[in-house]
């Protein structure tokens, strides 16, 4: 996951990194296809491809498409799904030499408490889905509404996308099939290597694509401008990227335009949704037989996640802009500046904004400007600090010489000064977001249109609604409503600020004593001497975990076993001491595959473990049944939706699991046995890409029974292969060889651009960095949540920033754009206007008003519906969406007309959340002649009347008022 919201803020900051991914021509290359060998349609060439093959299986195994209703239920439609999802990213990147595909393996001890917490959350958010699920089931029963039927799914459970399951364990000799095929018969692919590193490869997915790159770097013969493609969801790919500091490097990533956590039980409970091949539907339970009327199959294939638009980030303009904007405005005497040392600043203090391995900083958030504030106080205060603060070239020295920690302390303590302006700021805006939801509800309530809970009106006639005939169509038009209907109960149940179930903060952060009240409450601390030797342990700990990070990016793992034994982080302003901080690591060694199921899976998910480990997760008999509850408190925060909590689980007895499992191991059968080994990477190349005379003498030796080692730096790849007896059995007559692949011992990685580096000319100068303005310094009176997405322009010559819209050039994003203009029937004039002194203030005198129908644009043809109409009365509002609202691309909407089949005239004043987007362009394409509010977007609900714009970021206000004519 990496660091939260660091990719919509980097992108903001700096939009021309990132370009529009340009697909094949014909949208569609055949595997087999020669076409693959053409020149890239994008404009560039790359020699290796690195996919982050998690990223991948995710989307594959729970696709979120509302429109289809046909989801996934077998592990081969999963697996047939990433063979299609690898094949089209393969003909977008087109590489030249290499693909390595890279699979979560079992991560260090840092990582697993992460891993831990999110499994244990998305196992508690399916019971409740399925509880909703089977209340609206038994809905849509009563309504006469006849949906697929549940159907028994192998993928119910996504936790099984663990290392050391069944589903995982099969995944990798189908990549390892998928890998031989398509080297065999693919022209695209007969002179690329390949290499594998499956589950059975300890190590993230990521990290051991730049442990890869880092050791091919070190090779003699190694071509300092290669082009690298990288591709992956993960916002720490970018900071890991910078990390190798290869110039020539791309992050290729689906074109999302909000990226928002969310429970995975919104698109895996969907998998229970399906469809069997024959002319009736039969299902357990309530749900009747099912007779269609057309001869004709429902349509078998899943929901595809390979057909999207992507975005190139490209990492050189990256380092253009960052060797701009970390320039230092007053430097101290006989200084220097080093772009590589400012970008080593640089990816070292975005890590106090969070990451998978350190809880964040209570002072600090993104999405708070966390970011455009640490980068503030470096510049202003790198005299006074003394200089840079890390030294990576030295990362791999012993005593931890490669960070400096006197300056770290001065660095961050000055940081911490502006913890009480953040803290009031963000106390303020929760007690006006409180008044506005309190409304809000209130509206709602009076409107009768609370979803929380599902209410079953029994229908008399409903009872021999199973026997009448229903077409196919109508089935699929059922279920697809009762998706939608689902997932919109589950967020709504997932919003605590629409449930009115916010917990008061007892920390009061921005009150006198909240660092008290904070240390008493998150980590059990009373006493003035208890909070001090908390505080120590907190620092010693957390600064333990900065230097843990940065060797983890940098070189290699520091410590399979060491991890932050603390839910919180502590305050900035407590990191006094820092620099005192003496830091050792012990190696240690990763968690076997069923070592780490156990550290990391529920009780809920025990059926992915083997039958001899199962009974010490469940039974209350278990030595170590503690370590797996079946419930646990979630704090809350303060946040809006239920897995922005924290899951307080109790940490893992590494000693206490460990000696527990050893007693049972001897019970594993063979097949699990095979399972829980770890393994190394494998190298698929032809037998024609290996030197004839070295092949021959490897082979000789291996006839011998004797085990041998063969270096391929000859082969355009550092390292050395080998060949166990099982893989040697089944590539004697092969055309394409499957190798191990092992790694050189102890390289030493150097992290700055190699020698003979051609750098790109550069397009970044002064004029496209844009001062930020500090979060705190925003006043609460005018403050909206576009602040935090500060304004920004683009030039034509880049492609899309991260929505899903073709921007014409040169178009900004303004926070008090004009407001989007309605007209009513029987009135052609305008009737929309700002509400108060700005689009974005507040206003009064509301009256009276009611709207009896929303009718389409004559030209366009767009319409809007009200769910429900506005009432008479002060204060009233309503609910609105496209009727043909894209999620896949939102901004394709067109401008709208208000038809009222009253005589008055209705004023409609629109108070924008975040802004719009306006046209800066001397001409506008028929494309972006009107960009939408957010709202308007996401076809969010409207908020209520009388207290200003909403705190969502995609929520729009309106207001009504009856005019007499």
């Amino acid at each position: 996951m990496g660091v939260p919201s660091f990719y919509r803020w980097l992108v903001g900051r700096y939009p021309n990194i990132v370009v529009k991914a340009l697909p094949p021509p014909d949208q569609e290359i055949a595997p087999t296809s020669s076409n693959l060998l053409l020149p890239n349609p994008n404009g560039f060439e790359f020699e290796n491809l690195y996919l982050d093959m998690n990223g991948i299986i995710h989307p594959c195994f729970h696709p979120e498409d509302p429109s289809n209703p046909i989801q996934p239920t077998t592990f081969d439609q999963v697996y047939n799904a990433v063979f299609d999802y690898i094949d089209h990213l393969f003909s977008i990147v087109r590489p030249r030499k290499l693909l390595f595909m890279a699979v979560d393996g079992v991560g260090p001890r840092a990582k697993m408490n992460q891993q831990r917490a999110r499994r244990y959350r998305s196992a508690k958010d399916n019971e409740i889905a399925e509880e909703e699920e089977e209340c609206l089931r038994k809905q849509f029963e009563t309504e006469g509404k006849q949906i697929l039927p549940k159907t028994e799914s192998e993928l119910s459970d996504s936790n099984i996308i663990t290392p050391g399951t069944e589903f995982m364990f099969e995944l990798s000799k189908k990549l390892q099939h998928y890998v031989n095929l398509r080297m065999e018969t693919s022209p695209g692919w007969k002179d690329i290597k390949v290499v594998l590193s499956d589950a059975s490869v300890p190590g993230e997915g990521e990290h051991k694509i730049m442990s890869f790159i880092r050791e091919q770097r070190c090779m003699p013969d190694y071509n300092p401008n290669t082009r690298h493609c990288l591709y992956g969801l993960d916002a720490d790919l970018i900071i890991l990227a910078l990390a190798t500091h290869e110039v020539h490097f791309s992050i290729l990533r689906e074109n999302v335009a909000v990226q928002e956590e969310q429970p995975v039980c919104f698109s895996a409970l969907m998998s229970s949704l399906s469809t069997v091949e024959t002319k009736s539907f039969k299902s357990r339970g309530w749900f009747k037989d099912v007779k269609v009327e057309q001869e004709k199959p429902l349509a078998k294939k899943p929901a595809s996640s390979v057909r999207k638009t992507y975005q190139f980030l490209h990492v050189w303009i990256l380092r253009q802009y960052l060797e701009i904007d970390m320039r230092i405005s007053d430097p101290p005497e006989k200084f220097e500046f080093d772009v590589d040392r400012a970008i080593d600043d640089f990816v070292f203090i975005c890590s106090f904004g969070g990451n998978d391995f350190l809880p964040r900083m209570p002072t600090l958030e993104i999405h708070e400007g966390a970011l455009d504030l640490l980068m503030t106080v470096y510049k202003e205060h790198f005299k006074s600090i003394g200089g840079y603060l890390v030294d990576m070239e030295k990362v791999q020295e012993t005593k931890n010489v490669f960070i400096k920690l006197k300056r770290v302390e001065k660095f961050i303590l000055e940081v911490g000064k502006y913890e009480d302006k953040i803290f009031k700021k963000r106390s303020e805006l929760r007690d006006r977001k409180m008044r506005q939801v309190a409304a809000y509800v209130a509206v709602e309530n009076e409107d009768g249109n609370t979803d929380s809970s599902l209410e079953i009106a029994k229908d008399p006639s409903s009872s021999s609604i199973g026997s009448l005939p229903v077409s196919e169509d109508q089935i699929l038009k059922n279920t697809r409503e009762f998706k939608e209907r689902l997932r919109s109960c589950l967020r709504k149940k997932a919003d605590n600020f629409r449930n009115g179930d916010l917990v008061n903060d007892k920390v009061n952060f921005g009150a006198d004593g909240w660092k008290k009240r904070y240390y008493q409450e998150k980590f059990s601390a009373e006493t003035p001497s208890e909070i001090e030797v908390t505080r120590k342990d907190a620092v010693q700990k957390y600064t333990e975990g900065l230097l843990w990070v940065l060797q983890y990016y940098y070189c290699r793992v520091p410590s399979w076993n060491w991890y932050y034994p603390y839910h919180y982080g502590p305050f900035a302003s407590d990191l006094k001491g820092l620099s005192q901080v003496k830091v050792k690591f012990h190696k240690g060694s990763p968690f076997k595959p069923f070592e780490q199921l156990m550290a990391v899976l529920p009780p809920r998910s025990s059926t992915a473990l083997p039958k001899a480990y199962r009974n010490l997760m469940t039974d209350e008999k278990s030595n170590i049944i503690s370590l797996f509850p079946t419930d646990f408190a979630v704090d809350m925060q303060g946040k809006r939706f239920s897995w922005q909590g924290i899951c307080k689980l109790p940490f893992v007895d590494e000693r206490l699991l460990l000696a527990e499992l050893h007693k049972v191991d001897k019970d594993l059968q063979g097949h699990e046995t095979e399972r829980n080994k770890q393994k190394t990477d494998r190298l698929f190349i032809r037998r024609s890409g290996l030197p004839e005379d070295q092949l021959a003498s490897f082979v000789s030796t291996m006839e011998k029974g004797i085990f041998s080692k063969m270096d391929i730096a000859s082969c355009g790849i550092g390292g050395f292969v080998s060949l166990d007896q099982e893989i040697w059995s089944s590539i004697i007559d092969r055309t394409v060889l499957c190798l191990l692949l092992e790694s050189t011992k102890e390289i030493k990685h150097i992290p700055r651009p190699l020698a003979g580096t051609s750098f790109p000319d550069k397009t970044i100068t002064e004029a496209d960095i844009v001062a930020a303005q500090l979060w705190h310094e925003i006043p609460v009176s005018r403050y909206t949540t576009n602040h935090r997405n500060r304004n920004w322009s683009r030039s034509s010559n880049v492609g899309e920033p991260h929505n899903d819209n073709a921007l014409s050039s040169k178009t900004s994003f303004r926070s008090n754009a004009n407001a989007v203009r309605f007209t009513a029937n029987p009135s052609p004039r305008p009737i929309l206007k700002p509400a108060g002194p700005s689009s974005t203030g507040f206003s009064n005198g509301r009256g009276r008003g009611r709207i009896s129908s929303l009718q389409p644009d004559q030209e366009t043809g767009s319409q809007v519906s009200a769910q429900p109409k506005l009432h008479e009365g002060e204060g009233s509002s309503y609910r609105f969406r496209p009727q043909n609202y894209n999620p896949t691309n939102p901004w394709k909407q067109q401008p709208w007309q208000l038809n009222s089949t009253s005589k008055d005239h209705l004023r409609y004043q629109q108070v924008t959340g975040r802004g719009q987007w306006s046209s800066t362009s001397s001409s506008s394409s028929a494309g972006n002649d009107h960009y939408p509010s957010l709202a308007q977007r996401y076809g969010r609900v409207v908020g209520n009347s009388n207290n200003g714009p909403r705190g969502s970021s995609s929520a729009t206000r309106w207001r009504a008022r009856e005019q007499s004519s």
